[in-house]
């Protein structure tokens, strides 16, 4: 697939999360039982308003180390924090962002594109990067994922 990477302003976006503290190897393993939680609290919680999935990844110094990853959901507005389920946000600043279609074993794809594109043009990435996840089908050639990296 070929993707285009285009910059634009992010602003912030409230988010119900729990944080995971993991190497990239385990998200496969540690995204659903962990999502699943922060929907339980949710489905106590319909005045948030839940929106799509969304994975908040905080970039370590080095790529070998455990990563922090906020798995979520996005939600109207800020709330008390219940068990580990807390209220955060996506940065706000300048972005890298473009688009997936088709099934998740292949979103590496889309973030190998935004790092070729930032070594291309001379752009530095910061400190996070986040998915959003788009609404569930059964076909997995119509999955959309809108990757963003927080760009320094």
């Amino acid at each position: 697939m070929k993707y285009g990477v285009v910059v634009e302003i992010a602003r912030p976006e409230l988010v119900a999360a729990a944080r995971a503290t993991i190497p990239l190897g385990d998200i496969p393993r540690t995204w659903k039982p962990t999502l699943d939680r922060v929907w339980a609290f949710l489905r106590t919680r319909r005045d948030l308003d839940p929106g799509h999935n969304l994975f908040l990844y905080h970039h370590p110094a080095h790529r070998h180390e455990a990563m922090n990853i906020d798995f979520g959901v996005q939600v109207a507005h800020p709330f008390e924090p219940e068990g580990d389920v807390r209220c955060i946000e996506t940065p706000a600043g300048e972005v890298a962002k473009t688009v997936h279609v088709g099934a998740y074993d292949r979103l590496g794809d889309a973030h190998n594109a935004i790092h070729a594109w930032c070594a291309a043009n001379n752009r530095k990435i910061a400190q996070a990067s986040w998915e959003t996840y788009g609404d569930w089908t059964e076909d997995p050639a119509l999955l959309e994922t809108t990757i963003k990296y927080l760009l320094a």
